[in-house]
């Protein structure tokens, strides 16, 4: 311990993620790796005229905080193109968009962003009926379209989601003198919320955006460690992509870590695959899943090495896919050999959940989920959909960590924007947005689960745990400091705390207030 820190954090609330409970003391940081991790006071031979140190009353230091589950790609949809937030009328659009149009080659297509009310596919015909119009509306959760982008891109406003309109992608991630500055814009974003470390799912061959990777891992520009996925949107899952890509990247900050793919989809709206039928119904799902084209795919991912991650929302969905990893290869005590996941787990049966944890199989779950409704309507929508009986394992983490689940934390962003002390306040206090009665409080996790969740749960999930996910020495110098003592703070009050200090590699990425 008698080398100079270049980083030394002094706190009374120091949760290393290796164990449970926060401790009082110091975290000392040399050349990006924490070199110490101590209660009690600094010893003064760690400190030189060059080390900084911060001391942090009672705020809580953690690792730096990991989403396994995210869309850059689908987030920055929210700024392509054309401005048109401040557009009260069509000829104000139109006229924004014509100044756009000068910025381009005259056979590209127009987009937009921030459009406050729609223009009919009339209208739009009329301004420009030779090249694809897409507008997007604030939030991105629809948009207004020319009969040219229909047939260009193959996706309505009613089919206005990531997936379905991955045909604009290509357009996006191949004009550098946006996409860079936009995704040195996202990592501040994160890096204000203490994520040090994503896990990104990108369409296909993700259009490129590698290469702007690549060339930002070389240029020291990267704030974030970038771990991402090939999700099969417009051509079945590749394999020689996935090879290229795991010899191309291979350092610390970028890394490719294999293929998700979607199953079934929500309860409110009869698209998740249930084990019984919905209430008054004689159907368990309204969509169709090829259940065996999803088990070829991860078995072949598998044999070449690649773990796989599938998207499951209902309890049915979530018993298949369980179905799928346990004819993937496992070892001599029956667990998957590769880290294979389930995201999402909406609605589980508790069976299943045992099964998972002895199947190694990790979960992520979305935290914050529950930000983005009321108490009134999601009681609502489970007693007509499924009922209350069935409802009582609704967002069951509970269960989860007590049958030896690995859990780790995805946002779906940009469904959702990452804030931990608000996933305190939702996943551990169990509170709708407007506070009140707690739903199902027996699934909740504790405080402590939860950060080992975003934490060392993360790097579990990423197969970075010997260098990532708890502050012990040697390990790489990834940390968070939040507002207050989340420990101490009642869950009903999280909500109020937030990150103050973001390290990553050792360098400080993040300093608010």
């Amino acid at each position: 311990m008698s080398e100079k820190a270049d980083l030394i954090l002094v706190s009374d609330s120091i949760f290393t993620a290796a164990s449970k409970n926060p401790v009082s003391g110091f975290v000392s940081i040399r050349n990006g790796v924490v070199s110490a991790v101590s209660e009690g006071e600094v010893p003064e031979e760690l400190i030189s005229e060059n080390t900084r140190v911060i001391r942090l009353g009672n705020r809580t230091v953690t690792p730096g905080f990991i989403d396994v589950h995210c869309f850059f790609t689908g987030y920055v949809i929210r700024f392509i193109g054309a401005g048109l937030s401040g557009c009260t009328c069509e000829e104000e659009v139109f006229s924004k968009l014509n100044e756009y149009a000068e910025t381009l080659p005259a056979d590209r297509p127009l987009f937009g962003h921030g459009l406050k009310f729609s223009i009919s596919r009339e209208a739009l015909d009329g301004y420009d009926p030779d090249r694809p119009v897409v507008l997007f509306a604030e939030g991105c959760e629809t948009c207004s379209m020319n009969s040219e982008a229909v047939k260009a891109f193959n996706f309505t406003p009613e089919r206005c989601w990531p997936e379905a309109y991955a045909a604009i992608f290509p357009y996006i991630l191949a004009d550098r003198e946006f996409i860079r500055p936009q995704y040195e814009a996202y990592m501040k974003m994160m890096n204000s919320r203490g994520i040090t470390s994503v896990k990104e799912m990108g369409f296909d061959d993700f259009d490129g955006f590698t290469d702007i990777l690549e060339e930002m891992e070389k240029d020291d520009a990267l704030t974030l460690r970038v771990n991402f996925m090939s999700q099969p949107v417009r051509q079945d899952i590749n394999f020689a992509y996935g090879e290229k890509m795991r010899e191309k990247f291979s350092g610390n900050m970028v890394t490719f870590s294999g293929y998700n793919q979607m199953t079934d989809g929500s309860v409110s709206e009869f698209n998740a695959d249930l084990k019984q039928p919905y209430c008054g119904t004689d159907t368990c799902c309204m969509q169709k899943i090829d259940w065996e084209k999803l088990g070829k795919d991860a078995r072949e991912a598998d044999s070449r090495g690649f773990r796989f991650s599938l998207h499951a929302q209902g309890d049915a969905a979530i018993a298949k896919t369980l179905d799928i990893y346990e004819t993937c290869r496992r070892d001599e005590n029956g667990k998957v050999v590769l880290r294979h996941a389930v995201t999402d787990l909406e609605f589980s049966d508790p069976v299943d959940l045992e099964r998972m944890g002895k199947l190694g199989v990790i979960a992520e779950i979305y935290p914050q989920i529950q930000s983005i409704a009321s108490r009134e309507a999601k009681i609502a929508m489970i007693n007509e959909k499924i009922g209350a009986e069935r409802g009582r394992y609704y967002w069951n983490r509970r269960k989860m960590a007590d049958s030896g689940v690995v859990i780790s934390c995805g946002t779906d962003l940009p469904l959702l924007i990452d804030d931990i002390p608000q996933s305190v306040y939702h996943a551990v206090g169990a509170y709708f947005p407007e506070g009140g009665e707690p739903f199902n409080r027996e699934n909740t996790l504790t405080v402590s689960e939860l950060l080992g969740a975003w934490t060392c749960g993360g790097a579990y999930n990423l197969g970075k745990e010997e260098t990532l996910g708890t502050l012990e020495p040697g390990k790489l110098a990834d940390i968070a400091v939040l507002s207050g003592n989340l420990f101490e703070t009642p869950a009903e009050q999280a909500r109020d705390l937030k990150v103050i200090l973001t390290v990553c590699g050792g360098r400080i990425v993040f300093e608010g207030e």
